[in-house]
């Protein structure tokens, strides 16, 4: 788009060669500024117009995510550059449909409750998740601290499915949440029991970049926290991606032993450190996710 804008504006200036513009250097500096920054901002504007309802709605409902939950109808039409009043009649129709719901005191907007019926129609048709379910239960119960359910999705890990320990004092995963494959035990243990084609190429093309002081960013150590996952069979971390959060996380897998998922707990700090719970989380953990591993047909 901006070379478009570019090209333009220099066809515009060479119209104007042969002007009193063109005989003072500032004058055709500040005219090509101009011309530059006016074509941009209409080709923008211009795209933004270009943009069917369905499309315009669906941009509006990706702006909300864990950084900015709520927004107010000015503050959309900012980040957007649609029209106040385009995001107000946007916002009203997706609000009778539950899409959105609006605060009563501060009249920002948030998602709606539709999105739980969504989300239990996802996990009634995911076999994964179907299967997994009582055992996360029966560890949740055991543990009394969170369980969640990951895949791998592109480049990234994924929870797919989540039990919240019942404690005051908890870790959290939200379901949707997504995290680089080199931070956390969950994201570790997805890559450490992919096929090695894969492992090969995300290892090639992952740039490592530090989201707390324990996350690993050098690729060698992260070879060797790899080999080491794989021959003990678990990967455990602690402060990786989240601080003061620790994590321990079994695979699963499917059919021909191919990894499915990983199974994983989710503890504060403070419980993480008291071993003996640590292990007794892992040893039922171990349990669950061989048991899950073997309704997937992943074990005989």
């Amino acid at each position: 788009m901006l070379s478009a804008a570019f090209f333009n504006c220099w066809t515009a200036v060479c119209r104007l060669k042969f002007s009193k513009i063109f005989l003072t250097a500032p004058g055709v500096i500040w005219h090509i500024v101009f011309e530059f920054i006016k074509t941009a901002f209409y080709n923008m504007k211009h795209k933004q117009q270009n943009l069917n309802s369905i499309e315009k709605a669906l941009k509006i409902l990706l702006a909300f995510d864990a950084k900015q939950t709520s927004w107010g109808v000015r503050e959309l039409s900012a980040r957007l550059g649609f029209s106040p009043a385009t995001i107000q009649r946007i916002l009203q129709t997706l609000k009778a449909y539950d899409f959105i719901a609006q605060d009563e005191k501060t009249r920002q907007y948030r998602l709606g409750s539709i999105y739980y019926r969504f989300l239990n129609a996802l996990q009634s048709n995911q076999p994964l998740s179907r299967a997994a379910r009582p055992f996360m239960k029966h560890l949740l119960a055991l543990t009394r601290e969170t369980v969640h359910l990951n895949v791998v999705e592109g480049d990234k890990r994924i929870c797919i499915d989540m039990l919240e320990s019942p404690k005051d004092l908890k870790a959290v995963m939200p379901i949707g949440s997504r995290s680089p494959f080199y931070a956390g035990a969950s994201s570790k243990c997805l890559i450490a029991f992919s096929r090695s084609e894969f492992i090969a190429k995300q290892l090639q093309t992952m740039t490592l970049e530090p989201l707390t002081n324990e996350t690993t960013v050098n690729i060698d150590k992260l070879r060797t926290e790899l080999a080491v996952i794989q021959k003990q069979g678990y990967a455990v971390s602690l402060g990786e991606r989240n601080p003061g959060i620790g994590s321990l996380s079994v695979p699963v897998f499917s059919h021909r032993e191919t990894l499915a998922a990983s199974l994983s707990i989710a503890l504060p700090e403070i419980r993480y450190k008291e071993i003996k719970h640590r292990k007794f989380c892992l040893q039922e953990l171990i349990l669950a996710a061989k048991r899950i591993s073997q309704i997937m047909g992943g074990i005989p």
